[in-house]
């Protein structure tokens, strides 16, 4: 068959395994991988491909990111708990849930998967998962870089036969360029391993319980296109591919980014997208920001990337009352093209990571944000750079604790400082993501962080069901007080046209002390100034620095205020927002 005859989603597909796999396999081996991963995905070759350049979101999209056991009830999974809670109070505001790794486990809080089809029996069954599935646009991890040293197949790793027994990567000991390696930990990189086959070095880019897997081998790319198949009979239709930067290995080099990890990337969109034209794919990759930008590809990569350099920068403009970091990224990010957006998020399970942050913050300034994060609290995870040395990785914090003040100390600004945090993230450009623990205003939990024995663990709180009701049911509470005012402003945006997450968006020179951007809507209808005082104290905003129409009438779609004619400023106390719209 000539090239002109082969259709074109096989073609493609082959042109991607060719990337990979050309110094690898065979030409017939690759064709015929092709035609396995198609038969896997239940795709015939000549099925017509789905437009790369579809939204497959609206400005109603919001997502909430959660543990499958933050919330307990006794005598009832987990998930279940989770379904009651989210249809009590998440359902009027959100529609996206992401539902952290609920697989069984080893360590890292999920993040360690012994069985990748299996759900973790101290969570639920699928049975809980596919109940979420039909109310929820559901999220799930694929955890594809490494598996748990305790999985069945690690075990057969060892023993040298079954499933699994080739799925991880090794190298020699002495093998040369691993010092140019780069990592998230400060652990050894390599895991001695007594197998039936001798000692082997086993690759563990995280930890020594998460061995890496060799995507060299078509048997793992297979097995974890059947995996994604089998989560898409589930009804998951959001794949969080975790740690995806780290995919593929090569000695010699920083392994980190590599051109076949963005070819497989490319590749599981293509099948995902064809099976499924609904699925989304997501890249986790907590690395600088043009690198992490790179995952967009060419609008045929990931739908959606973490845009990881925003928690750091705004974090930062908030402690120090500056934006001039926060205004200068914004003018620099592209905007994403149609088909793909940001995912926006200020607060994770993880913590605020500055990898994002390096060449766009000083080391100065950096360490005066880690000092603070610490007398608020917080933690500092490391990780080890190519010439060994350990640099900070991470900022280990509730955010609602690192909101309690600036560089100068805690004040009495915590809660609308946090409020105007979210209220920048929900107005950018992107699908806003909260951590649960955010909307509940969640605090440290140092008893969480020495039962566990890391520090991420601070901000992975478990509430008990009953008590999270009372609280939230309680509105001079601090938890219902941060929730309900979330929840409005939620609610708000989703009705606007131009918090599209594709409508566009031009940064405001507005200086140092109020930050600024103006949305408009797909359909040029609806225009939102958007301003913030991130300092606390009053600042003044010139009303002719907007270059507002003046045949229309503008209002404050936050405090309901209408704009008076003539009016030459506007007074904004400390932390307040206006999202100002014409419609």
């Amino acid at each position: 068959m000539n090239v002109a005859e082969i259709p074109p989603l096989l073609q493609i597909c082959r042109q991607h395994l060719n990337t990979v796999y050309s110094g690898i396999l065979e030409e017939s081996e690759r064709h015929q991988l092709a035609d396995d991963l198609l038969e896997i995905m239940r795709l015939t070759a000549d099925c017509p491909l789905t437009p790369a350049d579809q939204n497959k979101w609206q400005a109603d999209d919001i997502a909430v990111i959660t543990y499958g056991n933050s919330i307990l009830a006794e005598g009832e999974p987990p998930l279940q708990t989770l379904k009651r809670f989210a249809d009590d109070y998440l359902k009027s505001s959100t529609n996206t849930l992401h539902i952290l790794p609920f697989f069984p486990f080893c360590s890292d809080d999920g993040f360690a998967v012994q069985d990748f089809t299996a759900v973790n029996p101290a969570l639920g069954d699928w049975n809980d998962i596919q109940e979420l599935a039909k109310a929820w646009r559901l999220m799930a991890d694929l955890v594809i870089n490494h598996a748990s040293t305790e999985s069945q197949w690690f075990q057969n790793f060892i023993a040298g036969s079954g499933e699994g027994h080739d799925y991880f990567y090794t190298v020699s000991a002495d093998q040369p360029g691993l010092d140019a390696v780069v990592r998230p930990r400060v652990s050894p990189l390599l895991r001695p391993t007594e197998t039936a086959n001798g000692l082997q070095q086993v690759w563990c880019t995280f930890s020594h319980t998460q061995a890496d897997l060799d995507f060299r081998r078509p048997s793992v790319l297979k097995t974890f296109v059947r995996i994604i198949r089998f989560y898409l009979d589930q009804g998951i239709r959001l794949f969080r591919l975790d740690a995806v930067a780290f995919l593929w290995k090569q000695a010699g080099t920083n392994c980190l980014n590599l051109p076949e990890t963005h070819e497989i990337v490319r590749l599981l969109r293509l099948l995902t997208e064809q099976a499924q034209p609904d699925t989304v794919i997501i890249t986790e990759t907590n690395i600088p920001n043009r690198e992490n930008l790179s995952y967009f590809g060419n609008g045929n990569e990931a739908h959606w990337i973490y845009n990881f350099s925003l928690p750091p920068l705004l974090l930062n403009t908030l402690m120090t009352g500056e934006c001039n970091y926060l205004r200068q990224w914004l003018m620099s990010m592209p905007p994403a093209r149609h088909g793909t957006t940001y995912f926006n998020f200020i607060a994770s399970h993880d913590g605020i990571g500055l990898r994002p942050a390096e060449g766009l913050l000083t080391d100065a300034e950096l360490a005066a944000l880690i000092s603070t994060m610490q007398s608020f609290g917080g933690e500092v995870s490391w990780r080890a750079t190519a010439n060994g040395i350990k640099k900070p990785y991470e900022i280990n914090i509730a955010l609602f604790d690192a909101m309690q003040g600036t560089l100068k100390g805690p004040d009495t600004w915590q809660i609308p400082r946090f409020i105007c945090a979210h209220g920048i993230m929900l107005a950018l450009e992107g699908i806003p993501a909260f951590y649960l623990h955010s909307l509940l205003a969640t605090s440290n939990d140092y008893q969480r962080v020495e039962d566990k024995g890391h520090a991420r663990a601070i901000n992975r709180h478990q509430w008990q069901d009953t008590q999270l009701r009372d609280y939230l049911d309680s509105p001079e509470n601090v938890h219902a007080q941060v929730y309900r005012q979330l929840t409005r402003l939620i609610q708000l945006r989703r009705k606007q046209p131009a918090f599209h997450p594709n409508a566009t968006q031009y940064t405001l020179q507005l200086g140092s002390h109020l930050f600024g951007f103006w949305r408009q809507s797909l359909c040029r209808q609806q225009s939102i100034f958007c301003v913030f005082n991130i300092t606390d104290t009053t600042q003044s905003l010139a009303v002719h620095d907007l270059n507002l129409v003046i045949t229309d009438s503008w209002r404050d779609l936050v405090s309901g205020q209408v704009l008076a004619n003539q009016q030459e400023s506007i007074p904004l106390a400390p932390y307040q927002m206006l999202w100002l719209s014409n419609h």
